[in-house]
């Protein structure tokens, strides 16, 4: 389900804000799914696979620091 527009229909919730918000929870949830699976990858001697989760994992951090600082800013009114 895709729109042009922000409605809020489903959910009520028309504050863009609340997309920052959900952005940030989902890249802070990958890193730490993320961690697992290089856990996996260590475990069996995969440091192919492993190195590629580190570097998706420092990708979902920055994102997560990036929408941090963006939230922060538009809260505080800049």
């Amino acid at each position: 389900m895709t729109s042009d527009t922000e409605t809020g229909g489903v959910t009520g919730t028309q504050d863009k804000d609340y997309n920052l918000i959900w952005y940030v929870e989902a890249c802070l949830s990958n890193a730490l799914r993320l961690e697992s699976y290089i856990q996996d990858a260590e475990r069996a001697k995969d440091t192919e696979v492993a190195d590629l989760f580190r570097k998706a994992q420092a990708d979902s951090r920055k994102g997560a620091e990036l929408g941090k600082g963006l939230l922060r800013a538009r809260l505080n009114g800049g």
